[in-house]
Parts: structure tokens; sequence; C-alpha cells
């Protein structure tokens, strides 16, 4: 018999939490109603939509009225991005982000520049980290309208050095956004962003719920067309009974942290030392200790990528290859491109809260001899 699949890949989706999942059940039944009608129905709906807010904002030490849900994290960035943007257009056009934001982020930099903008990128050190001075130095130029920091690297898990980017940010006067999605429900945010994003499936909710928060204070203009709901944050009817989920979850997980960062963070450990020691020719990339308690990418030589993955697959493993949201497309991802680091035969493995002990050990004790028969059919040998 066949041993069970086994998930690796909860950086792109973790599966659904059961609290979740007991959530979205019973809001099927309450939620579906308008919230924003005054029949009773949707009474009852505002008041599903109301302690959603509530609990989700509690979990994020926020105000309720500073977050927004949207329909996706990539919406929330897009939104944090351009909204930010629009709402400091009298002060500059420049956007500073680093090398390594995800791809949602990315784009959106693309629409601003298509449109006359300007963008500047900040480089990483080998290990994904933000280079502080040469990003200290891009804030402070003339014009800075926002910048964009994600809180830890989707590809690499390396954790970024927010509280000191937002430090320069306070001293030049620029709004941080920070991208939380990998973060949220994880590691604690340090503070001092004025925006922030996250996206529930990254954590045990449902897909198709973001989180877009906007301080007190901060000039966010919707890059939308008015819309009422949301505070005009976002336009469109929510998703009700999958924002209930989402909180619910994100509250769980969140009181669930800690316990679950102490006993992933020795599995990702020995995902580390085990793949250098026992595999030969590949790089573990990222930062070691500096990085996400769930989180480890590593790259082999004389392997594509791709057939590393579908090889995995065969043998009961899913994980991510390559540049994770852009995998598709067969390009070498852009975060490891600008850590300087080996990116063929990339592999990102990601754990979550059904991975156990004995899930890593099968894929360590099975991972040397598939990279084998891959280097052995493109006949590489003696290694």
């Amino acid at each position: 018999m066949s041993a069970s699949p086994v998930y690796l890949d909860a950086a792109t989706a973790a599966p659904l939490h059961p609290v979740a999942r007991q959530a979205l059940l019973a809001a099927l039944d309450d939620g579906w109603a308008d919230p924003g009608k005054l029949y009773t129905q949707a009474r009852r709906a505002r008041q599903l939509l109301d302690a959603a807010r509530a609990a989700a904002a509690e979990t994020l030490g926020v105000r309720p009225d500073e977050l927004s849900f949207t329909p996706s994290g990539t919406a929330a960035a897009h939104a944090a991005v351009l909204g930010g943007l629009a709402g400091r257009r009298r002060v500059g056009r420049r956007l500073v982000h680093s090398a390594i934001e995800h791809s949602a982020v990315l784009h959106a930099a693309e629409r601003h520049v298509a449109d006359g903008g300007d963008a500047t990128s900040v480089p990483v050190d080998r290990l994904g980290g933000l280079d502080v001075d040469v990003w200290a130095a891009a804030v402070r130029a003339p014009g800075v309208a926002l910048a964009a920091l994600i809180a830890a690297s989707h590809e690499v898990g390396t954790l970024q050095p927010v509280a000191e980017a937002a430090a320069a940010c306070a001293d030049a006067g620029v709004p941080l956004y920070v991208d939380a999605a990998q973060a949220v429900g994880r590691v604690p945010v340090p503070d001092g962003w004025s925006v922030l994003s996250a996206s529930a499936h990254k954590w045990g909710g449902p897909a198709g719920v973001g989180l877009l928060v906007v301080r007190k204070g901060t000039r966010w203009e919707s890059p939308y067309p008015a819309d009422e709901r949301e505070s005009g944050r976002t336009p469109g009817a929510l998703n009700l009974p999958a924002v209930v989920a989402a909180a619910a979850s994100l509250r769980a997980v969140a009181a669930d942290a800690a316990a679950e960062a102490a006993r992933l963070s020795p599995l990702v450990d020995l995902i580390r030392s085990r793949v250098a020691a026992e595999v030969p020719d590949v790089e573990v990339v990222g930062d070691p200790e500096h990085r996400l308690p769930h989180l480890v990418t590593f790259s082999c030589l004389y392997v594509d990528g791709e057939a590393l993955l579908h090889a995995l697959d065969r043998r009961g493993f899913a994980v991510s290859s390559g540049s994770s949201c852009t995998s598709s497309t067969l390009r070498p991802s852009h975060v490891l491109e600008a850590m300087g680091v080996l990116s063929h035969g990339n592999v990102r493995i990601s754990l979550h809260r059904e991975t156990s002990a004995a899930d890593v050990e099968r894929f360590l004790d099975e991972l040397p001899g598939i990279v084998a028969a891959l280097r052995a059919e493109a006949g590489v040998v003696g290694l």
C-alpha cells in the first residue's frame, strides 16, 4: 500500500483550519444576506461582519475601523500600493520597495511606472535580508510617496528588518506598507507601519479573503471607482461566510502561533542540516536564524526544478519549485536572483499544523535518491 500524500506547500495555501470549517458552515446559514440592508436577515449578516472585523482587528492589534476585508491577499496588496501612492501624489510619485517583494506588489509597481510614476528597488544580501543603509537613503530621496517592504520572504523565509526600515521611513516622513501575508498568524509583525495586507488562505482560512489595514492618519485613497462598502477601500460584495471563517481561524492560529513555531522550527532546522549533508551540490538558502519558523528553501545543481517537483509529486510530496506565483512561467525566481544564490532545481518546503515529524523524516529519507535518479537521467553521475 502506498504511503499517504504529504502536503508541504503551506506558504501557498495552508490546509483549511478546523475552526475555519466550523465557522464557514455556520455562517452559510446566517451570513448570506447583504449586511448593508435594514431587514432582519441583513442585520444578522451585519452582526457577523462586525464581529469578524472586531476579532481580526483585535488579533492584529489595530482598530476595527482601520481594517477592511478584500477579495484576496493580492487585491489587498494592489490596493495598499496604489492607494498609498494615490493618497500622497502631491508629495511625489516615487515608490521605494525591496527587490524581493511578492509579485503582487511588483505588478502594482509596474502599473505605477507605466502610468508615469517611478520605482526604486532596494537590494538584499545573500541571506535575503534588506540592505537597511541603502533603504534609508532611498526613502530620504525627494518625492517618495510610499515605501513597501515584505515582512518575511515568501520564497526563502528570511525575516526582514521591519522595525529598522520603519524607523528610517519615520525619519523621512514616508509611510511604510508591509506585506505580512507570510507573517500574520505565524510571527509578530513589528510596529511602525502605516498600511498592512495579509491573506487568509496562508494561515488556514478560506481562499478569497484578504486583509487591508490602513492606520488612522495615513493618507490613502482608493484606486478603485467609488463604492460605499468596506469604508470605500475595496469594491463589491464580500463573501461574508468566508470572511467570518477567516477571522475565526486567524484568532485560533494566532493563539497557537508560539507553540507551533516551537514545534516546526526544529523540523526546519532538521531539513536544513540533512539536505546540506545528504544531497551533493545543494545550496540551502535564506537566513538560518532570522527566519519564519515553517519555511525552508534549497536549490540543487544539475536538476531541473519542474522535473524535481513532478518526481516528488509522484512519491506523494507536494512542494513548490522555482518562483512562487510565477512558477508556470518557468522563469528563475526574482527573489533568488536578487540574493545571488543558486536558482536551479529549487524547492520550497513550508510546514503547517498537520505536518508531523514522520512526514519530514520520510521526505528527507526519499529526497537524496530522487535527486540522484534525476541527475542520472540527465547524464550527471559521479557527484
